[in-house]
């Protein structure tokens, strides 16, 4: 049974690692029950987001006809136009039919009725600009303005680190039609990403794993950084990159069989101009300043906001109403909530059946009530509210 623990103080905890979705299918809708008392809440627990939400209903399967698997990126349609429709959500799938890591071609569009349609199926071939090894759609997914949707391609040729390239950016137009691709020195692994938009002028930062390679699986390696691209874009004018610049460097991360890579994940902008960092490989939370402005990079993802406790390896990264920070755990399957303090005050278990490995993105609807989140266990889109 799904259940939601309340939660005042941090525990130990051991790493483990992340693997593939299945195919099975899910209960459409489960009711979740503290586990704890009131009283034995942390004292900002009372804003908390998650101890609100008691019930996990499955929206609908992530699969589309041509069977592509394992859901990473989800983002909320903000505004209807062309083939996006206000209040849908837009699911990337990293793997293709044969369960294959690094070689998912599909964004599916679900309402939130469960409504699921085809929003872009890409070929590798038929790119419209450059893209080492093709395509592999990962969690990177957001919305710029004008109707572009922009996700992350990190590519294999067999689903192995070994064949793993460093891929690119692509850009799609409101229909779905991939009309350019971002490429060079700092795009290599483009693994999540999130957007700040002002008028036609975006902010996309994006965490990068593969600069380098660790051929054998195991050897970790410091190299991998967080991107802030400047993006102009407005409806018929395809976004155009104004700057790039490093804003965090030096992160840990692993090639691995099971997950393809392990490392910087999910990304989040506080009101402030903070940049919250899923560092997975780290078991942490962490923190760059000033992220929107500053000219240099903040080793190690900057400053440690939360580590160890009930994160196990957090993966996807969104912020809540309140500002705190939600987690999916790669590791047991839980959804863990941190204020920008550092305190763990609560988590709710979101995959209890697989656990481990089928949690990836996931984010808050507009209203504030509901968290949707992918759950490559069973390849599903669902809703905690």
């Amino acid at each position: 049974m799904h259940r939601s623990v309340l939660i005042a103080a941090a525990a130990g905890s051991t790493l483990v690692v992340s693997a593939s979705g299945g195919s099975r299918r899910a209960a459409a809708s489960t009711s979740i029950r503290p586990t704890t008392s009131p009283s034995s809440i942390a004292t900002r627990s009372s804003s908390a987001l998650l101890p609100r939400l008691h019930t996990i209903s499955t929206v609908a399967s992530t699969v589309p006809g041509n069977g592509d698997v394992n859901p990473y990126g989800v983002v909320v349609v903000r505004n209807s136009k062309g083939k996006l429709h206000a209040g849908q959500l837009l699911v990337s799938n990293f793997n293709d039919k044969s369960n294959s890591q690094g070689t998912g071609t599909t964004i599916v569009e679900i309402s939130p009725s469960g409504h699921r349609s085809v929003f872009a199926h890409l070929r590798a071939g038929h790119l419209p600009g450059r893209c080492p090894g093709g395509v592999g759609l990962t969690t990177a997914l957001d919305i710029l303005p004008g109707g572009y949707v922009v996700v992350g391609s990190l590519p294999t040729a067999d689903g192995m680190s070994a064949t793993a390239k460093a891929g690119c950016l692509i850009v799609f137009n409101d229909r779905g039609h991939p009309v350019s691709t971002i490429a060079g020195r700092h795009v290599q692994g483009p693994w999540d990403s999130t957007v700040v938009s002002h008028g036609s002028v975006s902010t996309l930062f994006v965490s990068m794993v593969l600069n380098g390679g660790a051929k054998s699986g195991q050897r970790v390696v410091d190299n991998s950084t967080v991107v802030r691209f400047r993006l102009k874009s407005s409806p018929g004018r395809a976004p155009q990159v104004l700057s790039q610049t490093v804003v965090a460097d030096k992160i840990p991360r692993r090639d691995d069989p099971s997950a393809l890579v392990i490392g910087p994940t999910g990304l989040g902008v506080s009101s402030t101009g903070t940049l919250y960092v899923a560092d997975t490989l780290d078991n942490r939370i962490a923190a760059v300043r000033h992220a929107l402005t500053r000219g240099t990079p903040a080793t190690d993802a900057g400053r440690t906001v939360s580590q160890g406790g009930h994160l196990e390896q957090p993966l996807g990264l969104a912020l809540a109403p309140n500002g705190d920070i939600l987690t999916t755990n790669a590791g047991d399957g839980n959804i863990v909530e941190t204020t920008p303090g550092g305190g763990q005050v609560a988590v709710t278990t979101a995959e209890s059946e697989t656990g481990a490995g089928s949690l990836f993105g996931l984010v808050v609807a507009p209203s504030g009530k509901r968290v949707f989140y992918v759950d490559d266990g069973d390849n599903t889109l669902k809703v905690l509210h």
